[in-house]
């Protein structure tokens, strides 16, 4: 998971440049407007030079001078602390701190920044990142939405990740509990598919949630994670409305699968639709909170994400999905991805087959018709019908006319063991 901030043969020069702009960004309520302003017209090393003679405040718009950082803080009393900071950072330390994390400085103006980001009106100044930035040079789209999800939710983001990456497009996500968690184990399950890209809110050196310790690595092992916030940033509130800013950046469409009314993925939304990216929504059902926001941007004109191709079509890239998609539907990437709702192991588990798991997972847990069950597993009729029926036996599907209905455990006519 480690890479060189810049390769080793770069000049001295470069890595005091780089080293300063990350100390830049380290500093105490230092925002990206804010270093914008700062290193505007100036190298790093001018004005980390500016910073430790405590003169930053000279360099920012009249509006930040009248007060910033603490609510209670006199005007220019944050650059005398950034001043008092600045002087006991050592360049060469910090160089050596970024160097033995494995984390990539990328300063924007110099070789090396994401080309995916650099035109961006808000760009970050500098930014960090574990693992192969290059993944950065294709499509891209963004999946994200609320961290409660519903099995619901989960399973298309799981879905539409796998079939995205399938298709050779680096799925976004915030690495967020939820729905962006689901998008990129999807990505991750899908066999020579595309590396994912994770957006994170703090700084490289620590995992959140932690929870996902082991999503970061995989992700930053495949493809790639980035930030804007320094070494030892820790996830403040205000730091993940500017990371949404950043996945919509990258994303050249937006697919919001299920989202409160107000919430993170609605503030990449409107970042979004501020750079006339593409927003796709996934519809849910009308009794679900979770699905709240996704129906209502439906309600305002969004266009409906429901399934990958609607996805791939909005990308400009419809028929991109691989042979062994296309033939197989979901089933293949769906058998190695355990369904936590009912307990069952990847390959079936609780008496039932990696096939009749991968059927369970098409039905999913809106009324469904066979029709889609069909398409998402590459099955034939006789096959599917035949699996529907041990299932419906068993008491995991209801058949209501050519729709299938998923129970839970406990419903009428599910088993009720573990």
């Amino acid at each position: 998971m480690s890479a060189s901030p810049v390769p080793a043969s770069e000049s001295t020069d470069l890595a005091r440049e780089l080293a300063a702009a990350a100390a830049l960004a380290g500093l105490d309520h230092m925002t990206h407007n804010r270093l914008r302003r700062l290193l505007t017209g100036r190298s790093s090393l001018d004005a980390w030079v500016l910073t430790r003679g405590g003169m930053a405040w000279e360099a920012l718009a009249p509006a930040d001078r009248a007060g910033a950082g603490r609510e209670d803080e006199p005007a220019g009393q944050l650059a005398r602390r950034w001043a008092r900071a600045a002087q006991r950072v050592s360049l060469a330390d910090v160089w050596n701190s970024y160097d033995r994390a494995g984390v990539g400085i990328h300063r924007l103006g110099c070789q090396g920044y994401p080309a995916a980001l650099a035109s961006d009106a808000q760009a970050p100044p500098v930014l960090f990142s574990i693992g192969n930035p290059a993944v950065l040079d294709r499509p891209r789209v963004a999946v994200v939405g609320t961290r409660a999800a519903t099995h619901y939710g989960q399973e298309v983001a799981a879905e539409l990740g796998a079939g995205l990456a399938g298709a050779g497009v680096g799925v976004v996500s915030g690495l967020a509990l939820g729905i962006d968690g689901a998008a990129h184990e999807g990505a991750l399950a899908a066999v020579g598919g595309a590396p994912p890209i994770g957006v994170a809110g703090n700084g490289l050196d620590s995992v959140y949630p932690q929870a996902h310790v082991g999503l970061w690595r995989r992700v930053a092992d495949a493809g790639v994670v980035v930030s804007e916030a320094a070494l030892g940033a820790g996830p403040d509130a205000w730091r993940f409305p500017a990371r949404n800013r950043i996945i919509a950046a990258l994303a050249q469409v937006v697919v919001v699968v299920e989202s409160h009314r107000v919430g993170g993925a609605m503030t990449t939304v409107e970042a979004a639709a501020t750079r006339g990216v593409t927003v796709l929504a996934v519809p849910g059902s009308v009794r679900s909170p979770a699905s709240d926001g996704t129906n209502a941007l439906l309600a305002d004109g969004c266009a409906p994400a429901r399934d990958v191709s609607d996805v791939l079509v909005a990308l400009g890239m419809e028929g991109a999905t691989p042979d062994r998609l296309a033939e197989r539907g979901d089933a293949r990437v769906a058998d190695r991805r355990p369904d936590e709702s009912a307990g069952l192991s990847p390959a079936g588990g609780l008496g039932l087959s990696g096939l009749e798991a991968a059927v369970l997972r098409a039905v999913g847990w809106e009324p469904t018709h066979t029709e889609t069950v069909l398409r998402r597993t590459g099955l034939d009729l006789g096959q599917a019908a035949m699996l529907l029926d041990r299932l419906a036996q068993a008491g995991r599907v209801r058949d209501c006319g050519g729709w299938w209905e998923r129970l839970a455990r406990g419903q009428a006519g599910a088993p009720t063991g573990p």
